[in-house]
């Protein structure tokens, strides 16, 4: 299994959309806008590469170096199978 924690999601988004919108936008949506753009283009590439598998983006997970954090309300944000 392979996670991936994406730690400058609002960056990306106001080098998109502008440092104005993006300060009007959430983290939460900055971050699960990146995540769904990420998560689409894995599943292209994985499965052009002819793998099989899952992906999904998860709420409630914490990575912090070797820790793995599991919080209240762990919950699966969105799911995909290539």
């Amino acid at each position: 299994m392979i996670v991936l924690k994406i730690s400058n999601a609002s960056e990306v988004v106001a080098s998109k959309v502008g440092r104005f919108l993006e300060r009007l936008t959430p983290d939460s949506i900055d971050n699960a806008a990146v995540e769904d753009q990420v998560i689409q283009k894995l599943v292209e590439n994985l499965a052009a590469e002819g793998l099989k598998g899952e992906i999904a983006a998860i709420n409630g997970l914490d990575l912090s170096g070797d820790d793995l954090s599991v919080h209240k309300g762990l919950k699966v944000r969105k799911h995909s199978n290539f």
